[in-house]
């Protein structure tokens, strides 16, 4: 039977119907032909990779090879790769790669990575993992520095057979430089948000935010923050990061930017900007003379005209400074401050995202911390009224626990907060007998249940002070807003014992007239 020249074809079509494969003999009876015929066509598709084989007992199973050529790989994958032979010589490359390593095929075939001298794959760390590669895959991280920048590979050393059946290598390198950026921007958020919320409060937060940002720009950072007084309506530099910017400045002007003010509430409300403090969020971009043609606001503008227009022009000269970004320190319609960021004329601002939502969580901490500075000082003044009060005077929480006593309290019982920290303690110290303290008790619990409902009855209990006196103390309880009781406690131990002289006068006399008009 004469073989007919397109037998690789029907095999080839006559698996592609049979995906969990067929036998030589199913084959032959599919396609006609010989089963040696067969067999001998299969060996060959079966070397140059179009068909797979599996054996199952005895039998061996043909099917479709599921791989890309290589060729197609090489040419369409993204990433870069390099095949080196069993010496460790460069016998392949993609185009992706040579368009990335900047060099071309004929200068690198032939080559070892070493003797190439390639970016990333040429480093000791990589060189490493393809001299210990043995039957395993092996994947790692490679970090690559150029021209102040940080790149990240993620490297796969892939054993290989060539056709001949010679050992080699195959290199597969995915740039993974903005998946790296962006867990890296992803961390800092993460921990400097947790660093805003531990922050003591007399930590100096505005160091902090300049600090912080500087991590995020490129090459020698330039930044500074200013804080905003609301009633002078100026802001105030307080931090500037790059010491060698804040000395050299500082020569050139004759005094210290740190604690200049700059009353840039004008510059901002007026023309040409109109603008009000949500406006001030966005972060604007500045380019300044001589370093480009499209300045619009000068350096000497957005000083508010407190630098002298020579000084500010050889600051930017001195320093390079041919790049301005401002945003400010704003939440909601409260403005707390401005971050000013400084950057030479051919560096990019790739962080830019990062810092603003950095500086919107440090916006946020400072309305915190605004807020409870005010809650403080709230706090404060109202303990100072409570302290300085005429009368004793006692804080109970919802729990029941005393919170605060005055000085006249002490006064007036003896008893400290230390003493008396509970209403257990206070009652039992107080109120030594146990009858009186049961009867104690209730009335206490009726009077601050009144009292819940704003109808706050005073009542007089007999008191022990803490030296073994007996007092009668007039007790009036009132509810605050947030459950606390405030009691104040006024001695009226005289006037009982007066109002008793009377009582027993009054009962003199009645006795008296009384006998006086017996028979």
């Amino acid at each position: 039977m004469e073989e007919e020249p397109d037998t690789p074809t029907r095999i080839l079509r006559a698996l592609r119907f049979r995906p969990k494969g067929m036998t030589i003999t199913e084959v032959a009876k599919r396609i006609g032909a010989t089963r040696n015929s067969v067999s001998k066509h299969l060996e060959i598709l079966l070397i140059a990779g179009r068909v797979e084989v599996r054996t199952i007992g005895n039998a061996k199973l043909y099917s479709l090879a599921q791989r890309v050529p290589m060729s197609a790989f090489l040419c369409f994958t993204k990433n870069l790769i390099l095949i080196l032979d069993s010496g460790g010589r460069i016998v392949q490359i993609n185009d992706r790669c040579q368009q990335a390593l900047g060099r071309s095929k004929d200068d690198l075939l032939g080559l070892t990575l070493a003797e190439a001298a390639l970016p990333v794959v040429s480093t000791p760390e990589a060189l490493a993992v393809v001299a210990g590669l043995e039957r395993e895959q092996v994947i790692t991280d490679l970090r690559y520095r150029s021209e102040g920048k940080d790149f990240f590979y993620q490297m796969q050393a892939i054993p290989t057979t060539f056709d001949d059946g010679e050992k080699g290598c195959t290199l597969v390198l995915e740039d993974i430089t903005e998946r790296k950026r962006y867990v890296k921007n992803m961390e800092f958020l993460a921990r400097t948000a947790m660093e805003l919320v531990d922050m003591p409060a007399g930590a100096d937060i505005y160091r902090y935010v300049a600090d912080r940002v500087a991590e995020l720009l490129p090459g020698n950072p330039k930044c500074w923050v200013e804080s905003f007084d609301e009633v002078k309506g100026v802001f105030f530099v307080r931090a500037l990061v790059d010491e060698s910017l804040r000395e050299g400045a500082a020569r050139l002007l004759g005094r210290d930017l740190v604690g200049m003010a700059f009353p840039l509430e004008e510059v901002y409300s007026s023309e040409p900007y109109f603008e009000t403090p949500p406006h001030l969020k966005e972060m604007r971009e500045y380019h300044f003379h001589p370093f480009f043609d499209d300045e619009k606001v000068s350096f000497h503008d957005l000083s508010a005209r407190q630098i002298p227009e020579d000084v500010c022009d050889a600051i930017l000269r001195t320093f390079s400074i041919g790049k301005f970004y401002s945003t400010g320190l704003v939440w909601q319609e409260q403005v707390f401050g401005m971050v000013g960021i400084g950057l030479e004329p051919d560096e990019v601002l790739e962080n830019r995202e990062v810092i603003e939502s950095f500086i919107r969580q440090a916006s946020i901490a400072m309305a915190r911390r605004q807020t409870e500075d005010r809650l403080r000082r709230s706090e404060h003044r109202f303990r100072e009224v409570l302290e300085f009060s005429p009368s004793a005077a006692a804080l109970i929480d919802t729990e029941g626990r005393s919170t605060f006593l005055n000085r006249r309290f002490t006064d007036l019982f003896g008893y400290t907060l230390e003493d008396i920290p509970t209403g257990r303690e206070w009652f039992m110290k107080a109120f030594p007998d146990d009858a009186y303290r049961r009867e104690a008790i209730a009335a206490w619990k009726s009077d601050l249940e009144e009292a819940a409902r704003g109808e706050a009855r005073p009542r007089t209990f007999s008191v022990r002070c803490k030296d073994g006196a007996e007092k009668a103390i007039l007790f009036r309880p009132v509810q605050l807003c947030d459950g606390t009781h405030y009691v104040t406690c006024e001695d009226v131990t005289e006037d009982r014992r007066a109002y008793q002289v009377l009582i027993d006068e009054i009962a003199a006399l009645r006795q008296q007239l009384a006998s006086s008009s017996s028979p």
